[in-house]
């Protein structure tokens, strides 16, 4: 079970899944997200996985690989409600030996506040194609 730990902000929220996922803490991953069988998350390439046991299995099976991570975020964006947050951000990888980044990902993350403070509800990341980032901005969706 995760821990109770009470994120008094979204921007807390946040800091706190990326800082698991460059540690590859399943478990300070797993604190960050909402106990709830709504809630969604979309890794690079992968299903849909909905519901908390079905993304806890995914972020555990991702992390057993050992491979520890380097992330730099960019692009950070935000549109915030009293209730709700939806943040998106171009995350950009490299493990902690190479120092190559590669292709960045962008990551669209949805935070409620609750009882418990704020919590993941989704996270959809996709890849982006380096030839495309000029034109991220001018494409209307």
């Amino acid at each position: 079970m995760p821990s109770q730990k009470i994120f008094a902000t979204p921007q807390d929220a946040e800091a706190a899944f990326y800082e698991a996922l460059e540690r590859c803490d399943a478990e300070a991953m797993m604190a960050v997200w909402a106990e709830d069988e709504e809630v969604t998350c979309i890794h690079p390439g992968g299903p849909r996985l909905v519901g908390f046991a079905a993304i806890r299995e995914a972020w555990r099976t991702i992390f057993a690989n050992g491979v520890r991570l380097k992330l730099r975020l960019s692009q950070n964006t935000a549109v915030s409600t009293p209730f709700a947050v939806v943040s998106t951000v171009l995350e950009h990888f490299s493990t902690l030996d190479d120092q190559a980044v590669s292709a960045p990902v962008v990551a669209t993350n949805v935070y409620v506040r609750s009882a418990v403070g704020w919590r993941m509800v989704a996270h959809h990341a996709s890849p982006v194609p380096p030839s495309s980032l000029g034109d991220a901005a001018r494409i209307l969706h």
